[in-house]
């Protein structure tokens, strides 16, 4: 598993590691019934405490996006389709607020905004 950790980025390394593992399920790169490494292997891979991992793991599993057996591991849980979409609305959500505060410093109205998204729609510039 390929996880890209920053010490500079100001985000809590174990918030870094639900992050990307989240991405990694909802983008379909990581399937249910997936395992994932255990938590020692990964800090070890990361060169973080086993403490970090524990507490993704322990969130990821609380989120309900994976689950934990003793002795045997952790492994990607089954997702229901509203949970994975309440997901990417969350995600989407928290973009837009980005791109309202950057319009709202440039002067770009929220009829400008709408008028940018339907003209992408149209245009078939989405994925």
């Amino acid at each position: 598993m390929n996880i890209n950790i920053s010490n500079s980025s100001g985000v809590p390394i174990y918030e870094q590691i639900i992050s990307q593992i989240k991405t990694m399920i909802l983008s379909g790169q990581l399937k249910e019934g997936d395992a994932l490494p255990s938590m020692r292997l990964l800090a070890k891979e990361l060169r973080i405490s086993v403490i970090t991992t524990k507490r993704a793991y322990e969130d990821l599993e609380r989120d309900g996006f994976i689950q934990s057996f003793t002795g045997r591991g952790s492994f990607v849980s089954g997702m229901n389709h509203e949970f994975i979409r309440e997901e990417h609305l969350r995600r989407i959500e928290e973009h837009l607020a980005a791109i309202q505060t950057e319009a709202l410093l440039c002067g770009i109205s929220m009829k400008e905004i709408v008028d940018m998204i339907k003209i992408m729609y149209d245009e078939g510039d989405m994925i």
